[in-house]
């Protein structure tokens, strides 16, 4: 296994990466066993969501914060602020609401 490039992701997408390697290394089975406990939504699902929220075009939001969105899929403003402290530019209502309208679509989709 090689290193190409470096890229934030979620637990759901780094599943889908590690998977073809689970046969090779018992660590990797380990890592891909801890990974699929806590992810909430399918590889697939993670893609999609992740190119939707990329569609709103929104400056303030990194591949970092897309990451612990897609993790979280936060329920509300309270839990999707929570993603944002620590020095970057918060969310207007507006921005919140359109993130959690698509968030609400992923919900339950495992």
């Amino acid at each position: 296994m090689e290193v190409k490039e470096r890229k934030t992701l979620s637990l759901s997408e780094v599943s889908e990466l590690i998977e073809k390697y689970k046969e090779e290394n018992e660590k990797i089975k380990k890592v891909l066993r801890y990974i699929k406990k806590f992810s909430k939504i399918k590889p697939e699902k993670a893609k999609e969501l992740r190119k939707e929220i990329e569609k709103l075009d929104l400056i303030k939001i990194k591949d970092s914060n897309i990451s612990k969105i897609i993790d979280m899929l936060p329920e509300d403003a309270e839990d999707l602020r929570k993603i944002f402290v620590g020095g970057e530019l918060s969310l207007d209502q507006e921005e919140i609401q359109k993130i959690l309208e698509i968030v609400k679509k992923y919900k339950g989709k495992s």
